[in-house]
């Protein structure tokens, strides 16, 4: 079965790029298009994609305010956002919103396939360097921990370090090297760490370590 992927821009030369783009390959179907966040939010209900392809800065209903209600309403799709700016607050309120990652308008074709296939699949699309950026903004606005260190409490010593090492944007083959343990014993470590928080993926593990004081800017 092809991934189905819903396209949401407002501007449609960039819908009917991406759907070239896509269209290009067997196991991408695009099923859908919006202009809009609110026209999103009905056609994912409607059309249950795998992946949406959300713009951020749209009208009648921005990108953020979309991918939350998309979300909420859980239909088993999943966000990827693309924004112009690797420093937009809208990307970082999407992140927190619960998308599956993002990726610059810029990014080549190859990279846009290969990130709908990651988030098709179940992982996340991170970019350490732009994620960090956007995090250190957020906890420049936010200097003390927004959420209690408590819940971290469910996690082992070994889980805790594992979620550092996520939060510092490490792939499971970096944090392999860094703990010296087995690329399976890493994927089993934070798999646990997302079931233990309630966490949809890396992303929002990156987020809750930020916010809970984890790990600071520069840290």
């Amino acid at each position: 079965m092809p991934i189905t992927v819903l396209v949401v821009d407002d501007q449609e030369l960039m819908r009917v790029g991406l759907k070239m783009v896509l269209g290009a390959h067997p196991d991408i179907e695009v099923v859908g298009e919006a202009d809009n966040g609110a026209t999103a939010v009905a056609r994912a209900a409607e059309l249950t994609p795998d992946v949406v392809l959300m713009d951020v800065r749209m009208p009648v209903v921005d990108g953020v305010t979309a991918t939350g209600r998309i979300l909420e309403a859980d239909h088993g799709s999943r966000v990827l956002v693309m924004t112009t700016f690797d420093l937009d607050e809208h990307a970082l309120g999407a992140l927190r919103a619960g998308a599956s990652g993002f990726l610059l308008k810029d990014t080549p074709p190859e990279d846009l396939i290969s990130a709908i296939r990651s988030v098709a699949a179940g992982d996340a699309v991170v970019s350490p360097k732009v994620t960090k950026r956007l995090l250190d903004r957020l906890i420049a606005e936010e200097p003390t921990p927004s959420r209690d260190p408590g819940i971290l409490e469910v996690l082992t010593a070994r889980e805790r370090e594992v979620l550092e090492q996520i939060a510092a944007g490490r792939s499971n083959a970096e944090i392999a090297g860094q703990l010296f343990l087995s690329e399976a014993t890493v994927k089993t470590h934070v798999g646990r760490v997302l079931t233990k928080l309630g966490l949809r993926d890396r992303v929002q593990a990156v987020v809750l370590a930020y916010e809970t004081g984890v790990v600071r800017p520069g840290g």
